[in-house]
């Protein structure tokens, strides 16, 4: 269909009070026998889908606004919107809607808004027109207690819009404004106040198009002046003619969007400083005003695309170095105004914008601007690249990768980033965080794109370490030129031990480059200072997260020099790590066990542990060895010892090594379930073999101790308490400071242990 009379966009208002572009297609009426009624139907002319299908209904209130706009709501909080080309295609629709509901195609809006009370309705229909009293300057109170009466009343305020379109009632209250300025006549400026503003509340596009004309708007201004709870006057007319200066960077040859522009500002401007805050109720009577703004932007972006001499002469001069600094700026700030006046656009009108944009050559003219001295443009260029690598960073990925190969890499525009990034002269570091942002959004490889023939993943990230890394790392480096690094160097590396990547471990093992860490600390000596906590957290990190590699480092190369810190027990907590992991590489078989051994796990049923616990009383407790639990064999555990057997002499080996590294195995309630098990490892300075549940809670570092040393709220935090405890494995929902991969199924073995032992039995064992 080539009938551009009928081409309309459709859209619908959002939960934010903004509008949604839902397409673009052709326009029709037609009786549509599933909803029984002539509808609206608009297919997208792109495949010819249906992007509206809606049945005019007799009692739908439809405005048509600005000539090309038809606007009506089907429910409660979903408005619906047709913007049209043409209007004579707005025209043919307009009349085919009031056709079916009988209206006159002069109306501006076929019914009312809100059902008025029956006996307001009976009054109305006597009484078929509004009058108006005569616009004179001793009837202005007149008029605006007629104004506020209205207002209430959707049939009233109705009457009222009709009155004043059909007797030219604006220009004639705007001439008596002029006549109460120049007598100084402050009551009748405030009555004209209030007249205005509800003209405002009426919500009509009709009366909109007359007061935002240009021979009325700035009197419409002058009259928001005189409100009649302020002091003073506001001085809105003087700012918008001699302080807000209208600056053509580039000539604009089309009149009708040089007056859309003045038009857009001078509205918006009365949206956000001339009117008074709105109430609830008064914010949804303006809904049009909001409605004219927004289509007067996306008209102004869409004229601008389509002057092609304008965006060439733009992007011209930005790049040519004989325009000057002055001129250069204006240039760079208009642009930026004009990609921040995009956000306010709909996906698909944005998609449009940036690739008109990219045609044009956006991102060559940013790299010469970035190149520049004055900080100002570069600042504003700064904005105008965010804009573009939060649309599409795959678009400027392709771009830097591009001119590689025809460029230095000093000169590289994603190195020119990264050179403002480091040489950032705020003290705050605004402009260097917004930066990292960026570039941090370039080389993720989560929006990165991959094809069959292609996979940006790889090429980009090749690109980045050959081209960039080196811009970025200089700093780094510098930090490096004397004999000891001049400041951050620990700080950064606890940053590469955090991401846990072997290929950083192995490098660091390569380097030797825990040594000089290691020397630190022993120099640092006893003092309890910021490098003894970040050091004593960097080797605690790499025990808690159980990094295996540098671990098995640390201990076969630095152990002798740090086995004799006793204050914690993290380096102690290290060397028992290594050990396990020297075990379980002795013993391969253990994990498979360990692992069969969860396959075979299971529940007995509650006539089973009934008949184990008689079988439990029943037995002589002499019988038993002191600390040694004995349970009844059912069937299933026969047919499970063979693989439980090693797993128990295992335990038995492990327990009696525990033992000897002066750990105690402690029995206590949590959360309401039974006796589950921790360890509290003591420093050298406790001599006690047990603690009691209640001691055990309020030691320093305790599970339920805030700030203990290693807790999620304080890691590696060091505590000097000679009673302190360096580390702890919970179960139950606690998290503690020690995680071995063993205790899960030692404490799992023991927890179904004991779902088969009565209270009594426990507490003996436990005791022993």
């Amino acid at each position: 269909m080539t009938d551009t009379r009928r081409r309309v966009k459709v859209y619908t208002l959002n939960e934010d009070r903004q509008w949604d572009d839902r397409g673009t297609g052709h326009v029709s009426s037609c009786y549509v026998e599933r909803l029984k009624g002539m509808s609206l139907l608009v297919r997208a002319e792109s495949d010819g889908s249906l992007l509206l299908e809606s049945k005019i209904n007799p009692n739908t209130a439809y405005q048509k606004q600005q000539d090309t706009l038809i606007v009506w709501s089907e429910a409660e909080n979903y408005d619906l919107a047709l913007s049209f080309q043409e209007k004579a295609g707005c025209d043919e629709i307009w009349e085919k809607i009031c056709q079916v509901q009988g209206k006159d195609p002069s109306v501006d809006i076929t019914q009312d808004l809100v059902d008025e009370s029956e006996e307001e309705r009976f009054d109305d229909m006597s009484s078929p027109g509004l009058e108006l009293p005569s616009c004179e300057l001793s009837r202005l109170e007149e008029i605006a207690e007629l104004v506020a009466s209205s207002l209430p009343s959707p049939l009233r305020r109705e009457k009222l819009a009709l009155a004043l379109e059909n007797e030219g009632y604006i220009k004639k209250l705007l001439e008596i404004f002029h006549v109460c300025e120049d007598l100084e006549n402050i009551e009748g400026l405030h009555h004209l106040y209030e007249i205005i503003k509800g003209i405002f509340l009426l919500n009509r596009t009709a009366l909109f198009e007359v007061m935002f004309s240009e021979e009325c708007i700035m009197d419409v201004i002058g009259c928001l002046e005189y409100d009649p709870s302020l002091s003073q006057s506001r001085k809105h007319r003087e700012f918008l003619t001699k302080t807000a200066k209208f600056k053509e960077v580039i000539p604009i040859s089309d009149p009708e969007l040089k007056q859309k522009i003045h038009q857009t500002y001078r509205v918006q401007y009365i949206q956000d400083m001339v009117l008074p805050t709105p109430s609830v109720f008064e914010e949804n009577m303006l809904s049009t005003l909001h409605s004219f703004i927004f289509f007067n932007k996306v008209e102004i972006v869409g004229m601008l695309q389509e002057d092609e001499k304008f965006l060439t002469d733009l992007f011209a001069q930005l790049t040519d170095e004989a325009t000057d600094e002055e001129k250069r700026q204006e240039l760079v700030n208009f642009l930026k105004e004009f990609c921040a006046f995009s956000q306010t656009l709909q996906p698909q009108n944005r998609d449009a914008f940036f690739k008109t944009l990219s045609n044009m050559g956006i991102l060559p003219a940013l790299e010469v601007i970035l190149g520049m001295d004055d900080a100002q443009v570069r600042s504003a260029a700064t904005d105008i690249f965010s804009y573009l690598v939060e649309y599409n960073p795959s678009m400027v990925r392709e771009f830097v990768m591009q001119e590689a190969q025809q460029n230095d890499d000093d000169i590289l525009l994603i190195n020119l980033i990264i050179e403002h990034m480091i040489c950032d002269t705020d003290p705050e570091l605004g402009g260097a965080v917004l930066l990292m942002g960026l570039l941090r959004t370039l080389v993720d490889p989560e929006n990165m794109l991959a094809t069959a023939n292609k996979t940006e993943k790889t090429e980009f990230l090749g690109f980045f370490y050959k081209h960039c890394m080196h811009v970025l790392t200089a700093p780094l480096l510098a930090n490096t030129t004397e004999d000891k690094p001049s400041k951050g160097a620990l700080r950064f590396k606890r940053k590469i031990i955090g991401l846990k990547d072997e290929f950083y471990n192995r490098y660091i093992m390569k380097s030797f480059l825990f040594e000089p860490v290691v020397k630190a600390f022993l120099n640092n000596g006893s003092r309890y200072n910021l490098m003894n906590s970040a050091i004593i957290e960097m080797f605690e990190f790499i025990r808690v997260e159980d990094i295996k590699s540098l671990t098995a480092h640390v201990i076969e190369n630095y152990w002798k020099a740090l086995e004799d810190v006793d204050y914690v027990q993290t380096f102690k907590g290290l060397k028992l790590r290594f050990e396990q992991q020297r075990e379980r590489q002795d013993n391969p078989k253990l994990d498979s066990m360990r692992s069969i051994l969860r396959n075979h796990r299971y529940r007995r049923d509650a006539r089973t542990l009934e008949d184990e616990e008689e079988m439990w009383f029943n037995t002589d407790e002499d019988d038993m060895e002191d600390g040694e639990a004995v349970v009844p064999p059912s069937d299933k555990t026969k047919n499970d010892e063979d693989i439980i057997d090693p797993i128990s002499k295992f335990m038995e080996r492990k327990k009696l090594k525990e033992s000897e590294e002066k750990e105690v195995l402690l029995k206590t309630n949590l959360s309401g379930r039974q006796s589950p098990s921790f360890k509290l490892s003591f420093s050298s300075g406790t001599k006690s073999n047990l603690t009691s549940q209640s001691s055990a809670s309020n030691l320093p570092g305790s599970p339920g101790s805030p700030g203990s040393p290693g807790s999620p709220g304080s890691p590696g935090s060091v505590s000097k308490s000679t009673s302190q405890m360096a580390a702890i494995t919970t179960k139950g929902g606690l998290v503690g400071l020690v995680d071995y991969p063993d205790d899960d199924e030692e404490d799992d073995e023991d927890e179904d242990k004991e779902e088969t032992l009565p209270l009594s039995k426990k507490a003996k064992l436990e005791s022993s």
